[in-house]
Parts: structure tokens; C-alpha cells; sequence
């Protein structure tokens, strides 16, 4: 029997909604590609362009600390830019924190280093990364909420999922683009001068998104919940009414992925050059390679979510993640390139399967007008409960002894501590399984 073709308003629909999970995409790995660059940066470059008056240990903190910044800065984003994306629309919302995330990254390729201008060297870098963290912080619930509202309702997952990519993609073209200027001139004159190049050449990524991003259309969902006049006047204020202990559940969920992610993407170059003398390069391209095993197989597992369900999935994800955090820093001190190999790839593979699904869970918690400021406030949250404090607290465990025995306890506390939570949060059904017929009434 022959398939009976595609009606012309089904292909339309469907180009439409492959151009909308292609620029969100491209939107947030630019993003990422910007936030990931500091992190290599303040891992490798800032303790001595910005902290020279501080031993190598206290540099390395204070510019972890930096970069600590962007994730207290992701919440202020997260609100701000959900207000305004439950109000007025998600497209124009993504448009100024694609803007405000490039230009930021641009002025800090020319800030003045400490022996220019002295303290007012960090304190323009901490100013720049605030503005870095507020475009994030709008960045990263709004994409997924495009994404996923123009799915068909059989593949919510995997088109919450294409934003979900843009960050093992903005971290492989950080470290390309970084390890690329790196082998182009002496190690002095990068270290010097060298290292502004990434971050100037954010200015013209950041056009490339523009142009993109620019011809999305609004999301279908929101244009629903506008013709139902549901649009809230606070819609942060009505999102908490699913329950504090929800919420406080999903973003325990999350939190171990993000803290094994910054671990093994940030942390490790700092400890790995300095108390375990691994060579920078193969360091970096260890993390870009498991990133890109990261985001090849975001679509695997966001497809398994939409066939089979997110529970078993997710928790099978959780008890793998907990049992290579605990492996995984034990391989790398043996000191052999090899295991060290197989440790950061090990990571590539297990990291997605959690990773995949947490933008929709995530969203699934929230009814539709006010989603954006729901999702912005759980995400940022445990954004800076796992990323923004794993590379402080590891770089601290640490000290000055070298040992890696604490950041392993810590790793495998917060590993189950997520495991708890999601075992507990996946024994009631999601909250939105599929968009409803009509949006709900405003309130």
C-alpha cells in the first residue's frame, strides 16, 4: 500500500517547526559558546590577567569566583526576561539576550588587565560577566520553551531537546576557537593578548545568530494563551502556585548534572595543569570531545524519553552519573593520558541522559502562561546550586594539598541527593503531558 503523501500544509508545518528547533539551537550554542569561554578562560588565563598579587591558588578562586558571578547573575535574567517572555511574547525576549550575551563577550576581549588599570580590571570583568549572566539567564528557559511549543505533541522531548544541544556545541566551538589561537602563536603572546581573540569574535557570531533568530515566528502556544486573554499580570507570582515542594524537588533533580558537567568541563583544566601536570591542550580537547559524544546523542535520548517515558530513563541516567562521579577523578590522578581519556569520555556518554530531558521536565511543571517565568526561576536556581558553586567548592576541597578525595565525596553526595529527588518528583505524572485545546483563563 502506498503512503498517502504529505498534504502542502503539513510540510509547511513542519519546515517551520525544523527552522525554529534549528535556531534555537544556533541561538543558544552561541550563547553557551560565550559563557563556556569565560569558564576556560578564568580556568587557564584570568588568575594572572586580573589576580597577579594573589597566590596561584587564591588567582585560581577569585577567578572562579568570576565566573561564579554569571550564574548568581542567571536568576535576575531568568526573572526579568520570563516577565516580560509570559507578557509580551518569547521571540523578542530571546532577540535581547542573544544581544545583550555578545556584547558583553566582545568588551571583554578589550578590558584592561590588572597591570593597566589595576583593580578596576576585575571589577569591569565581574560588571561584564553580570550582563553575560542576565542574557543567559533569559536564554536558556525561553529556547526550550520555543522549541518545544511548536513540537507536534508526540515529540515534545526531542524538540525541548535541540536547545539542550547548544550547550555541548557552544562548549566544543569555546574550545576549538580557544585551542585554535592557542597553537597559532607562542604560548607568552597568548597568554599576554592572545586570549581576547575568542572573545572578540563573539561580535560577529553573535550577527550570525541575529540573522537567524530574527525570522522565527512567535511561539504558537503563547499566541493561544493571548487569544484567551490568560496572559498574567505577574505571571512569576502565579507559577509558584504549583507548589514550593515541586519545585524544590526538580531543581534538586538537577542539580547534579550541572555539577558534574562544570566539574569535568571547568574544574578539571585548573586542576588537571596545575596538580597533575596534564599538558592544557590535551585537556581541552579530552572536554571537546566528550562534548561532542555529549550532543551527538542529546536526540538518541530525547527520542527514548518520547517512546518510552522520561522515569526510568532519567533514573537509570542518575545512578550512572552517581557511579562515574565517584570513578571519575580517581582516573585522572593516575596521571596517564589514556585513563584520563576514557574518564572525560565516560562523562560524554552518561551526562546527556539526564541532561536531555531537564528542559522539559522542567517546563511540564508549569501551565502556559506563565511557563517562561516558571521555568527561568527553577532552572537558574539549580543552575547555581550545581555549575555556578562545583568549580568554587571542587578548587577548594582541593587547596593546596592536590588531593581530589573530597571533591569525589562531594560529587557523589549531590549525585544522590538528585537521585532522591527525582525518585520522589516521578512518583506523580507530569504535570503537562501535551499542550491543552485551549489556554487556561487568567485568574
Amino acid at each position: 500500500m502506498t503512503q498517502k503523501p504529505s498534504s502542502p500544509q503539513a510540510v509547511t508545518d513542519m519546515q517551520k517547526r525544523r527552522r525554529v528547533g534549528s535556531a534555537m539551537l544556533v541561538g543558544t550554542t552561541l550563547e553557551w559558546y560565550d559563557f563556556f569561554l569565560y569558564g576556560t578562560a578564568a580556568a587557564l588565563i584570568f588568575n594572572k590577567q586580573f589576580f597577579p598579587s594573589l597566590s596561584p591558588t587564591a588567582g585560581t578562586l577569585a577567578a572562579f569566583s568570576t565566573f561564579a558571578v554569571g550564574f548568581v547573575a542567571r536568576p535576575i535574567g531568568g526573572l526579568v526576561f520570563g516577565h516580560f517572555g509570559d507578557r509580551i511574547g518569547r521571540r523578542n525576549t530571546l532577540i535581547v539576550s542573544l544581544l545583550m550575551m555578545g556584547i558583553a563577550s566582545t568588551l571583554i576581549g578589550v578590558v584592561p588587565n590588572y597591570a593597566s588599570i589595576g583593580v578596576w580590571a576585575p571589577v569591569l570583568l565581574v560588571l561584564l560577566r553580570v550582563v553575560q549572566g542576565i542574557g543567559l539567564g533569559g536564554e536558556g528557559a525561553g529556547a526550550t520553551l520555543m522549541s518545544m511549543e511548536h513540537a507536534p505533541a508526540d515529540k515534545r522531548n526531542l524538540y525541548a531537546g535541540f536547545p539542550q544541544m547548544g550547550t555541548p556545541a557552544g562548549l566544543v566551538l569555546a574550545n576549538v576557537v580557544f585551542l585554535s589561537t592557542n597553537a597559532l602563536m607562542p604560548s607568552d603572546a597568548f597568554d599576554s593578548w592572545g586570549w581576547r581573540i575568542p572573545f572578540l569574535l563573539s561580535g560577529l557570531l553573535v550577527v550570525v545568530g541575529l540573522a537567524i533568530r530574527l525570522h522565527v515566528e512567535e511561539s504558537p502556544t503563547f499566541e493561544s494563551v493571548v487569544s484567551h486573554r490568560a496572559v498574567e499580570r505577574f505571571p512569576l507570582r502565579e507559577a509558584v502556585r504549583v507548589g514550593v515542594g515541586r519545585m524544590a524537588l526538580t531543581v534538586g533533580l538537577m542539580v547534579a548534572n550541572s555539577a558534574a558537567a562544570y566539574v569535568f568541563m571547568v574544574f578539571t583544566l585548573s586542576y588537571g595543569t596545575k596538580h597533575l601536570d596534564y599538558n592544557r591542550t590535551f585537556l581541552i580537547a579530552c572536554v571537546s570531545v566528550a562534548a561532542v559524544i555529549w550532543f551527538a546523542t542529546i536526540p538518541y535520548w530525547t527520542g527514548v524519553a518520547d517512546r518510552s517515558g522520561r522515569r526510568t530513563m532519567f533514573i537509570g541516567g542518575s545512578i550512572a552519573l552517581l557511579v562515574w562521579c565517584v570513578a571519575f577523578l580517581p582516573l585522572l590522578d593516575t596521571g596517564s593520558n589514556a585513563v584520563a581519556a576514557i574518564a572525560f569520555l565516560g562523562m560524554g556518554l552518561i551526562v546527556p541522559v539526564t541532561h536531555s530531558v531537564q528542559g522539559a521536565i522542567i517546563a511540564d511543571l508549569f501551565p502556559a502562561s506563565v511557563r517562561y517565568s516558571g521555568t527561568s526561576l527553577v532552572l537558574q536556581v539549580g543552575a547555581i546550586l550545581g555549575g555556578g558553586l562545583a568549580p568554587i567548592i571542587s578548587s577548594a576541597l582541593v587547596g593546596e594539598s592536590g588531593g581530589s578525595a573530597g571533591v569525589t565525596v562531594y560529587l557523589a553526595i549531590v549525585c544522590a541527593l538528585s537521585l532522591v529527588c527525582a525518585a520522589f518528583l516521578f512518583r506523580t505524572p507530569t504535570a503537562t503531558p501535551a499542550e491543552p485545546a485551549e489556554a487556561p483563563t487568567a485568574v
